[in-house]
């Protein structure tokens, strides 16, 4: 098994119904749930289409749903949106095209998605930059060797928990995953992904301010 930032794992998927589908098309924001509290990005539908449309069809058909995150590279980034919690990998649908030229960076707290060496290999995975990260930015005009990772949103709300996640203990995977020291002790898992309205932004964080104070 290959492993890399890469984004080649999935369950096979029914077409979301219509009114999931239009929540989808309208989304600008999406809230990921996570084991350890909400990670709430913003999405460049505009600089990323093809990339925020393939992120949100794997949202909104619950293709995301109790998977976890695999990679953890303290003070760089989080990983997941590949293996359940027992390291069975999931299916994905054809991979998409690389839009790492659009201009935007991988800097500290932008989401972006995962693949292999080919550039045009992305499917399901996804990272969240906990530092900024230019070796990851497309840096030239060679694009097999210099296409960079695509950008397609930025968090908005929940930094702390992605720090949190970047900061859990790790070892290695399980035998013939191909994951090396880089896999979280605990399981830290995505328990979904939903597309939310501006308003909801931060939502959760507020709530949980409040049930603290």
């Amino acid at each position: 098994m290959r492993t890399a930032l890469a984004a080649l794992f999935g369950l096979v998927v029914a077409i979301a119904p219509a009114a999931a589908q239009d929540d989808q098309e309208a989304a600008q924001f999406a809230r990921i749930q996570t084991s350890m509290g909400d990670i709430d990005v913003a999405l460049e539908r505009e600089a990323a289409p093809v990339t925020t449309e393939n992120f949100l069809e794997y949202a909104t058909s619950g293709y995301y749903d109790r998977l976890i995150f695999h990679r953890v590279i303290p003070d760089t980034l989080i990983q997941g949106g590949g293996f359940s919690a027992q390291f069975y990998e999931r299916a994905t649908r054809d991979p998409i095209v690389n839009e790492a030229s659009n201009g935007l960076r991988n800097e500290r707290g932008t989401i972006a998605m995962a693949r292999y060496s080919d550039p045009d290999s992305a499917t399901s995975q996804f990272f969240v930059n906990l530092r900024d990260n230019p070796d990851l930015d497309r840096t030239g005009d060679t694009y097999d060797m210099d296409a960079g990772y695509t950008v397609f949103g930025h968090v908005v709300a929940g930094m702390a928990v992605a720090d949190a996640i970047g900061a859990v203990e790790t070892g290695p995977g399980p035998a013939g995953t191909g994951l090396d020291a880089e896999v979280p002790v605990e399981p830290v898992l995505i328990l979904r992904i939903d597309p939310i309205a501006e308003d909801e932004v931060g939502a959760t964080q507020d709530s949980a301010e409040r049930e603290d104070g």
